[in-house]
């Protein structure tokens, strides 16, 4: 069940809020991570087993500021949720950047299980929501009350 603290309102009425801090930034940081992430997957594609300098270096500053932003946002979201945004992002991006720049092709099947990862990683979203909590609580803990029944 969700945690709620009191707060006063304008009022001097309570007013019920969600406990957690709000974690707009720490997705902004996932996002930012997820296309640094596709950088780097574009430039280890590049390098070719970093045999060429340049796709190399490219490599490792994409590879050293994706973990950077990726570390910032998992201060606040959960790490299998954040993780899992990540790769999706990092996916889905290397398949359209890699169509751009190797001229690898975009099949349907590559498009229907891209589409199942997007799906995957919004149902993760979804599934987290402070609101689903309040409605009826979480996947979460419904699986924790049948561990303890």
């Amino acid at each position: 069940m969700a945690t709620t603290t009191a707060e006063p309102t304008t009022e001097n009425s309570v007013h019920e809020t969600p406990a957690r801090e709000s974690n707009l930034g720490s997705w902004i940081f996932l996002i930012i991570a997820g296309i640094i992430e596709v950088g780097y997957a574009i430039s280890v594609g590049g390098s070719e087993g970093f045999t060429h300098a340049g796709w190399s270096i490219s490599a490792l500053v994409f590879f050293l500021f994706t973990l950077f932003f990726l570390s910032l946002a998992l201060r606040k979201i959960d790490v299998g949720i954040g993780y899992a945004v990540w790769v999706g992002i990092g996916a889905v991006g290397a398949v359209i950047a890699s169509a751009f720049f190797f001229d690898e092709p975009v099949t349907f099947t590559r498009i229907f299980w891209l589409s199942i990862i997007i799906a995957g990683v919004v149902w993760l979203k979804v599934a987290d929501s402070p609101k689903l909590e309040q409605k009826g609580g979480s996947a979460t803990e419904a699986a924790h009350d049948l561990k303890t029944a």
